[in-house]
């Protein structure tokens, strides 16, 4: 079972549970698919054939799991704006909509994880400057993808440079 089929069966059973926080965001995350499948059919449209378009638009498990890290990365985001301006109420519903977005994602790496595996690649890699963060953040990214977000694995790529 795809993970878009496997939203669409949890939408389906919160709808029967009448949910209604979980209803809204796995709505809100239906749409965010089909608004990425929506922008690949665009793009295929100019050079595939119609009958093609709909096979070719579908999101793969990884494309989707993009769609799932970037609205929980929003979420994130917004229960940092909200606690700085002491709104602990909408924090609180961010909050709630994020553990529900994050039950579709990998498990995500600790940080002891990401310094194991940024050193490695350091190494293998043989960066040994700031300047080489690009070279080790491009080698990283394809293999910590959906599970560590890039902005945790930069900072720790520029630590290990520094030292």
């Amino acid at each position: 079972m795809s993970l878009k089929e496997k939203i669409q069966n949890s939408l389906k059973k919160a709808m029967q549970e009448k949910d209604q926080l979980k209803v809204s965001v796995l709505r809100m995350l239906m749409a965010a698919i089909f608004n990425k499948e929506k922008g690949k059919r665009v793009n295929f449209s100019k050079t595939e054939e119609a009958e093609k378009l709909d096979e070719l638009s579908k999101l793969t498990d990884e494309e989707t799991m993009e769609v799932v890290s970037s609205e929980s990365k929003k979420r994130k985001d917004s229960i940092e704006q909200y606690c700085k301006y002491n709104r602990q109420d909408l924090a609180e519903q961010e909050k709630k909509e994020l553990e529900i977005l994050m039950k579709y994602l990998p498990e995500q790496m600790n940080e002891e994880e990401i310094r194991k595996i940024v050193r490695e690649k350091i190494n293998e890699i043989g960066a040994s400057t700031p300047q080489d963060t690009g070279k080790v953040m491009g080698a990283l990214m394809s293999q910590l993808k959906g599970k560590t977000e890039g902005d945790i694995v930069n900072k720790i790529v520029q630590e290990e440079l520094m030292e």
